[in-house]
């Protein structure tokens, strides 16, 4: 007789337990998928769940995006499920009917302001793909560039606000800025170029320009579109020879929102539109607000005349966010998921990660996903059980002596000069930079990292890492150099 295989003793049963499993499954899925991937494939599915959990059946809008699923992510799905439940699942797939896909779907709170465009439209993956996982958010608006009425499609996500953006030292000039503009388009800092490292909150400031813009002006003509989506509406245009609509519908606006401008790299006839509508733009007085992870003149292969209108703004950085500002945020975005999180787990977790918002919301789904579908209360030690994974690899790979080797080798000196006597700026500078990384990147207290760079007292280390720390803000190419270190760290 065949043993009969155990379940996951903690997981629900119970008339919701179906949709608790699959909802377990997709936040992990967010977690474990670039934005992109999952706003485009995962996020539209809906799931039938058997009451004996024994198969999942995914629906799904259409045969393309079916054999694509079935091809790219049915088995991480399924064993997915698998180790979630306990046991073996049974995983198919469907074509369903365009109404039950609006009507089953089950959003997760942080989600259900947004109208997820591709579950209801069937727009394939061009466009998902276009718009660098903010499909989902550009649903807020009508289907297409324009609706029937004649409006126009601004692709803006309304809950990406100026109130709902944390404020901190990181984004504060940036922020400031941002509200300026949206105050008084077409004046000072036209143009505005943020910068900073992936998931700090740049797509979110733009967004909150524009919506901020369109609450004071209702009938403003506005446009936020990542630039992939530009590239694409170059090339359909010059195929098909509709550049004077192309031209009409960018010249034509009041405030330009681009994301990623980086993109343009190696694409000439792109930046050579581009370039016409920004300077019809600015000709009109109308403002232009643009992001990339890099500042204005560290961009490659990019026209140096456009280089140039780039710089003949305002140009901002984004830094990573502060220790309690990544508290502050933790706090936020689990009350917007109707939980509350305790303050000495946002400290746990803002410890741990340091990076980027968009981790940090990582970090918040999977704790989430975790206290419900075991139905514990949040704590330390379940937030620690819950990223179990990735306090792993951060304690594996970021060590201050990976730090002290890493700088070493990108400004060329000793590793021995780290914890020697030497005070030749040559050493001293990457001294003070490693030292700085140091108190950034692991959980070393200041004595300890002083021990560590040659037995040196923590007011050392402390003036260190306030210097580097106030340079950043101040130097461009001290914040650059930085940011491919932490980059590197990383992995």
């Amino acid at each position: 007789m065949t043993e009969e295989p155990q379940r996951n003793p903690n997981a629900p049963t119970g008339s919701d337990a179906g949709q608790g499993l699959w909802q377990a499954c997709v936040e992990q899925l967010a977690q474990d998928l670039p934005e992109q991937q999952f706003n485009t494939w995962i996020k539209p599915l809906v799931a039938q769940v058997a009451e004996d959990f024994s198969k999942v059946t995914l629906l799904v809008a259409n045969r393309f995006k079916l054999d694509w699923i079935r091809a790219q992510y049915a088995g991480r799905i399924a064993a997915m499920l698998e180790g979630l439940y306990g046991q073996p699942v049974t995983l198919e797939l469907a074509i369903a009917q365009r109404e039950s896909v609006v009507r089953t779907y089950v959003r997760p709170a942080s989600q259900a302001q947004e109208q997820h465009s591709s579950s209801s439209s069937g727009h394939g993956p061009e466009q998902g793909s276009a718009q660098n996982g903010h499909s989902s958010t550009q649903g807020s608006s009508s289907g297409g560039d324009e609706t029937s009425a004649g409006a126009f499609r601004n692709r803006l996500n309304p809950a990406l606000t100026f109130e709902t953006l944390v404020e901190g030292t990181a984004n504060r000039m940036a922020r400031s800025a941002a509200m300026h503009v949206a105050g008084m388009p077409g004046h000072l800092y036209n143009p505005l170029f943020i910068y900073g490292g992936v998931g700090l909150g740049k797509t979110h400031l733009v967004h909150a320009v524009g919506n901020r813009l369109l609450q004071d002006k209702p009938d403003a003509k506005i446009l936020y579109i990542h630039a992939e989506q530009f590239v694409s509406d170059v090339v359909k245009a010059y195929q098909r020879r509709t550049f004077d609509e192309f031209k009409e519908r960018y010249h034509s606006l009041d405030l330009l929102l681009i994301d990623d401008v980086q993109f343009f790299a190696n694409k000439d006839r792109t930046q050579e539109e581009f370039f016409n509508a920004f300077e019809a733009l600015l000709a009109k007085k109308s403002h232009i607000v643009m992001t990339s992870d890099t500042y204005p003149k560290g961009l490659a292969n990019i026209h140096e005349r456009l280089v140039s209108r780039f710089d003949s703004g305002l140009t901002v950085a984004i830094e990573p966010p502060e220790l309690e500002m990544r508290v502050a945020i933790l706090i936020n975005k689990a009350r917007a998921e109707a939980t509350e999180m305790p303050e000495e787990v946002a400290f746990f977790v803002a410890k741990n990660v340091r990076s980027n918002v968009r981790e940090l919301e990582g970090a918040l789904r999977k704790i989430l996903a975790y206290s419900r579908f075991n139905q514990k209360e949040i704590s330390i030690q379940l937030a620690r059980e819950a990223l179990r994974d990735l306090l792993s690899i951060q304690n594996r790979q970021i060590s201050v002596e990976n730090i002290q080797k890493t700088v070493a080798d990108y400004y060329k000196i000793k590793v021995a000069d780290m914890y020697s006597k030497k005070r030749p700026a040559s050493i001293a500078r990457p001294r003070q930079i490693a030292m700085y990384l140091a108190k950034e990147l692991t959980q070393k207290s200041l004595p300890e990292i002083g021990e560590l760079f040659g037995g040196r007292d923590h007011t050392t280390v402390l003036h260190a890492v306030r210097k580097i720390s106030g340079e950043r803000q101040q130097l461009t190419e001290l914040n650059q150099q930085l940011h491919v270190l932490e980059q590197t760290l990383k992995g």
